[in-house]
Formats: structure tokens, sequence, C-alpha cells
């Protein structure tokens, strides 16, 4: 199969009604999607990514959608929270109705659902006439895509077509809410704020499940990761541990120095943890390419993004 890079939004659509897989960009990382509805289509999801029936997908709803269509309850927090947050980074889990297929969910009687913001992928929201299950454009487990080149770097000859739309502009995935009864608990930390989430719900739980029977995406223990080990932690301490081999460092605004560094990715010199979180993935891949032996990553700042900048750095930690 040849992979066709774009931004041809009506051949998108047409290859999507014919059930094939494409690459789509969203505000938070590039997505791999296909009609939501159709389980002939959502299994060349979990092909041409590798990934695990048992860990669910997000479906992406457009912005004249009405929620009602795939969910069977809205309780009031999540009608404020859509009101807030959609179109944007963040994801709702709620009991599906039958129209969402249970491969979509892993067997689960309950959706996450999102409206991305990125107006490339809203536009094709509008033109198809099925919502679209879109999980991440990248081999199951490996470090998330935020550019077309990423994807077609990993799954060139796996799908017709890329819908090119630049850059991620928030480059980390979204939040994800589910509900216990009335009360929301966090799943997943991702691309809105818990900061943000707590001026709709009040102080939040989390439950940031790590295990083989996630609850949503983006939950597995090890996730996210370069092919090459990634140590998190104190960086002069890593730095000592790891004297005879030779180092990549991910930090926030400080550049480390030592004999064994052979380069450093500093996300944000000015400090900025939305700056951060837009460099992350990126930095990432390019430390993975790089001729070193391990990555070392210092820990963020426990507000805003750097929470889920943390635990991204978890993850592909192990």
């Amino acid at each position: 199969m040849k992979t066709e890079t774009g931004t041809d939004i009506l051949k998108t659509s047409e290859l999507l009604s014919r059930d094939a897989v494409v690459a789509i960009p969203t505000e938070t990382v590039y997505g791999l999607a296909a009609n939501a509805l159709s389980e002939k289509a959502v299994i060349k999801i979990f092909e041409a990514k590798n990934r695990p029936f048992f860990d669910p997908l997000i479906v992406h709803i457009k912005k004249s959608d009405d929620p009602a269509k795939y969910v069977s309850l809205i309780p009031e927090i999540a009608k404020k929270l859509m009101d807030r947050f959609w179109p944007g980074p963040l994801t709702i889990v709620l009991p599906k109705t039958d129209i969402i297929p249970s491969i979509v969910t892993a067997g689960s009687d309950t959706v996450g659902l999102r409206m991305p913001s990125h107006p490339l992928v809203q536009q094709l929201l509008e033109i198809v006439a099925f919502p679209l299950a879109a999980p991440s454009a990248n081999p199951f487990g490996y470090i998330s895509p935020t550019t077309a080149q990423h994807v077609f770097d990993h799954l060139n000859g796996k799908i017709p077509y890329i819908l090119d739309g630049g850059p991620s502009t928030v480059g980390l995935e979204s939040t994800i809410i589910g509900f216990e009864g009335d009360e929301p608990i966090v799943y997943r930390l991702g691309g809105t704020s818990i900061e943000a989430i707590e001026t709709i719900t009040g102080k939040i739980k989390m439950r940031i499940n790590q295990s083989s029977n996630p609850l949503a995406p983006g939950q597995l223990k090890s996730h996210y990761a370069p092919a090459k080990p990634v140590l998190l932690g104190n960086i002069k301490a890593l730095m000592q541990q790891n004297a005879n081999k030779k180092i990549g460092v991910i930090s926030f605004e400080k550049e480390w120095n030592g004999n064994n560094i052979v380069q450093n990715w500093i996300l944000s010199k000015t400090g900025s943890l939305e700056e951060a979180a837009i460099g992350l993935f990126k930095a990432m891949r390019e430390a993975d390419n790089a001729d070193i032996d391990i990555i070392l990553a210092e820990i963020f700042p426990e507000n805003g993004l750097g929470r889920a900048i943390n635990d991204r750095l978890k993850r592909a930690a192990g």
C-alpha cells in the first residue's frame, strides 16, 4: 500500500466512507481514524497500530452532533464540562448507546466522547456521516505523533492517507474524565489541566490506572515509550549513576552539562508548561533517534500541564 500525505479533506472523507483507516490532525496529537460505527473499519485501527483489543478507543464527534446519540446518560456536571471545554482536549466517558460497537469500547458499557478543536478535522467531521474512532496514529505503546511526518515515519505502507494539518498545538492527549454515579473521576491526565476542570467540578478525584485492564485509553503502565531506556528523576544523581553511558537529557528550562551528555532537549527556556507540553513528544522522538545510550528526564512542576507531562514521562520510563 502506498501512503500519501496531503490536505485533501474530500479524499479523506471518501476513504473513511469506504471503511479505510486514515491519519488525521487534532490539536492534541495525530489520530488514526475510522468510522466509529463500523466494526470492519475499527478492526483496521487495531491492526495498523498492533493495538490490543482490550484497550478502548475514543470517539470524536462534530460540533453539530448531539452527544445523546451516542451516550444514554449525561450527568449535569458532564454537561457543564462539555459547555466549558468542548471543542478541546477533554474526553468524557459515559454509558454508551447500542449504536457504538463493543469493539470500540473493549466490551465496556461506557464510551469516551471528545469534540476536537482542530479546524481541519472539524471540517472533516461535518462532511462524514459518522463519528470517528481515533487513537494516536503510532505503533501501540510508542511515542505519540504530533506531525504528519511522525505518522509517515511509522505507518508508511499501512494506511492510504495522512491528512496534514500542521504540528499539533497542544502536544498531549486529551484529559479523560468518567463518572461513578454523578461523581466525576479523572482517568487520564492530559491537555486540559486539573485546575481548569476543578473550576467546574470542585475538588476532583483521580484514578490514573496503570493496569492491563484499562478503564480508558492511555492508562497502561508502560506507554508513550521510546525504544531507548528512559530514567526519570534527579538529573545530577542519574548522571553520576550512568557515568559510563552516552546521555541525552530532557529538561524543563535548564541546560545540563557533563562530559557524557551528548545532547540537551530544553522544552521551554521561558518556563512555560504549555510550550513544554507541545515539544515533549518531538523531543522524545529526537532523543530516541540520537546517538545516545539512555534518556534522562527531570520531573516537571506538579501543576497545570506539568502533571500530564510527568505522567507521560513516568509511562515512558515504564
